[in-house]
């Protein structure tokens, strides 16, 4: 959507606000010992006791309010009976409604103490957010993201997931632009208009560069890598890009 009045940028903000206190708060939950399903739960109680709405669950009928990943997992892993062990790595992605506005929001961590190649591949996704997010504005080309993602994943030794992507969100979860690559392509060039907002959300992956969908019909994983997601709603103004999900 493009934000316009100042009622978008109220309702933006609030639904972004509801969405990165639930990231937050499933963050300091996971501990040893939780399963995927608990950490949903106290994901529920908040949407409903914001009056807000989880986005998977009402426009997709996805079987959670979040989508909690664990390992192998990249995203859309589906809330259960899993057991969070130390070490893991832990993806939370939080999505929702309120007032016909929506955000997203994602964050990688790892549980504990685990290997260190988890914890590097975390700080380089939040990395190649940054560095991508000084070119989220009104009069770049949308290409100059996925080129800032793909050159700090180069400058670790690590790579992208091309096939997960961010997108245009605002009065629905997906909308236009369909598509915001972590990888440089020459064709993405669609200038940044101001008052888009945006879900921005490097993958950084260990060795593959695809993920593929499990049997669930929901999960994407890989075969033989680790992967950190690192995502925000952004609205994009002349002044500098607005973080809605802090």
């Amino acid at each position: 959507m493009i934000a316009k009045t100042e009622e978008d940028f109220n309702g933006l903000k609030e639904i972004g606000k509801v969405c990165g206190a639930i990231r937050n708060e499933l963050v300091r939950s996971t501990k040893p010992g939780v399963t995927t399903k608990e950490l949903d739960e106290i994901a529920g109680k908040m949407f409903d006791k914001e009056g807000a709405e989880s986005a998977p669950k009402g426009e997709y009928d996805f079987p959670g309010y979040t989508c909690i990943s664990v390992n192998e997992e990249v995203a859309h892993g589906i809330p259960g009976d899993r057991i969070i062990q130390e070490g893991d790595l832990v993806n939370i992605d939080v999505s929702g409604s309120k007032n016909g506005y929506f955000a997203d929001t994602g964050v990688s961590f790892v549980v504990g103490e685990g290997e260190a190649i988890l914890q590097k591949i975390c700080d380089v996704a939040k990395e190649a957010f940054d560095t991508g997010l000084k070119k989220a504005k009104p009069g770049s080309r949308k290409n100059a993201l996925g080129k800032a993602v793909q050159s700090v994943a180069k400058q670790h030794n690590l790579t992208v997931i091309t096939n997960l992507t961010g997108h245009g969100v605002g009065r629905s979860i997906h909308e236009a632009p369909d598509h915001i690559f972590n990888y440089s392509t020459r064709w993405d060039d669609e200038i940044l208009k101001e008052g888009m907002v945006i879900a921005f959300e490097p993958f950084i992956s260990t060795l593959e560069e695809e993920v593929f969908q499990s049997d669930d019909g929901w999960t994407y994983l890989t075969d033989e890598s680790f992967v950190a997601q690192y995502e925000h709603t952004i609205i994009l103004t002349k002044e500098g890009p607005i973080i809605t999900t802090l």
